[in-house]
Order: structure tokens, then C-alpha cells, then sequence
């Protein structure tokens, strides 16, 4: 599968949207931008009472920022105009009024956590390793922290920011809160997902979009901070560190 894609696909009140990218599922700002769109889209659609986010194939769920645009970043207009793709999936995750259920399949790199933490509930695979890679490359996860600190608390979320190089286990991120189970198979993640989907869109949707209001108090200025965090990215990504650590860590990519 070489074509990059987001496609959303309804059935029985459930909306699976799904993405892909032939570089280990990395996220390109159309990418971004149509996530968020999909996901707005599903959530104000009134036959849909629930959201199912997962990514194409078994080798990646997501490797996060596209290193291509990054590199291609030439002013931070442009920076910002990139990350605040990664505040409007999040915040399309956050506002819509179903929950979101999300399935990890494998393993999942800076932005691609950042997108595990947002939704409402996180399945994955016992191969779903995570990694905040951001700052070996002179940035940090400031647009997904909010949501990964969310998530794991600020202590579990400063140890994955400070340690970019270390893979964590899928068994530790359950431990810490960012998956409610993690499955030996696929076929098992597979159908605790569909399961838990099928429940919740026999509920009410209007008690749920109470419920998830709830849930979600305190991240009302998310539609400022998120955007704000994005303009520092932007910003550092034009450092000489980040060009020279992108630079090899292609290099050491195209000779593997």
C-alpha cells in the first residue's frame, strides 16, 4: 500500500476512521488535516454515536511528525501552520460529542502517542512500544503533552519527554493509563475494540456527551494552548540542532 489516505467508513452508529502513510504511518499536515476533518465530520453526523481511530497495516501505528515537512519548514509561520495540525486532530478528539475509542497496533512515536492519549479509551497490541522522540531532534511534545500528561500525570510524561532515545512497553503505558488493556493478538485487540464500540453505541448519545463533557473539564483553553505550544515547535524546528539531528537521523534510515 503506497498511497497515503484518511477514509472514514459508517456502519450501525459506528464511524471507524482510519489513516495511512507508506513511511511507517507518519503524519504530513494533509494527513492532519484530514484526520481532523473525518473526525469533526463523524462527530456531527447524528447517525453516528461512536468514533473508532486506527491506522492501516501492522508495522506502525504511528511514527508521528513527517521528518520530509519538517525539513521543508522555511519560516515559523510555516512551523506554526504545521504543528497546530497536530492541536486540531486533538481538539477534534476532544470536542466531538461521542467518545473515541482508540486501537494501537503497533508502535507509536511522538505525535502517533500524542493521538493515543487524546482519545477517550486506548486499546493496543502487546508490540504497541511507545517513545517521546521530540526533543533528540531540538523540539520537544509540547502540542501533545497536554493530552499525554493527561493521561499518564506530569511525572510519567516529564520521564518520557526526558528520556527520547527509550522505547516503553506497551505493558508499562497500560500500567501508567495511556491503554486500558493491551492483547497478545491482533485478532484480540481487534475484538475488544469492535466489542467496546458495540456497547457504547447502543447508549444514550446524549448522557455520553454529558459524561464526556465531564471527563474533559479543565481542557477548555486547549483551543489557545494547543495552538500557542504549536508556535514554539515551529519555532525551534528551524534551529540548526533540528536540521543536523533530522538529517541523520534519515541518513541512518536510508542505510538500514
Amino acid at each position: 500500500m503506497t498511497e497515503a489516505f484518511v477514509k472514514t467508513a459508517i456502519a450501525d452508529g459506528i464511524a471507524t476512521v482510519t489513516f495511512h502513510h507508506p513511511k511507517s504511518n507518519s503524519l504530513p499536515a494533509d494527513i492532519l488535516a484530514a484526520l481532523a476533518g473525518n473526525i469533526e465530520q463523524a462527530g456531527a453526523d447524528r447517525n453516528v454515536r461512536m468514533i473508532v481511530l486506527r491506522s492501516e497495516g501492522e508495522k506502525a501505528f504511528c511514527a508521528g511528525a513527517s521528518f520530509d515537512e519538517l525539513v521543508a519548514i522555511d519560516s515559523e509561520a510555516a512551523g506554526l501552520s504545521f504543528f497546530n495540525g497536530f492541536a486540531l486532530v486533538i481538539n477534534a478528539i476532544r470536542t466531538v460529542p461521542c467518545f473515541v475509542i482508540g486501537r494501537v497496533q503497533a508502535k507509536a512515536v511522538g505525535g502517533g502517542v500524542g493521538l493515543a492519549a487524546a482519545v477517550d479509551v486506548c486499546y493496543a497490541h502487546e508490540s504497541a512500544s511507545v517513545k517521546l522522540s521530540e526533543l533528540a531532534i531540538g523540539i520537544g511534545p509540547f502540542v501533545v503533552g497536554p493530552a499525554v500528561e493527561r493521561k499518564l500525570g506530569t511525572a510519567s510524561f516529564g520521564l518520557m519527554s526526558a528520556t527520547p532515545a527509550a522505547w516503553r512497553t506497551a505493558k508499562w503505558a497500560e500500567q501508567k493509563g495511556l491503554y486500558a488493556e493491551v492483547f497478545n493478538t491482533q485478532e484480540k485487540l481487534d475484538a475488544a475494540v469492535e466489542a467496546h464500540a458495540k456497547e457504547l453505541s447502543a447508549y444514550s448519545p446524549e448522557a455520553m456527551a454529558e459524561l464526556k463533557r465531564i471527563l474533559w473539564r479543565g481542557t477548555e483553553d486547549w483551543d489557545s494552548l494547543l495552538p500557542e505550544r504549536a508556535a514554539v515547535s515551529g519555532r525551534l524546528v528551524l534551529s540548526e540542532f533540528t536540521r543536523s539531528a533530522i538529517a541523520e537521523f534519515k541518513r541512518k534510515a536510508a542505510s538500514r
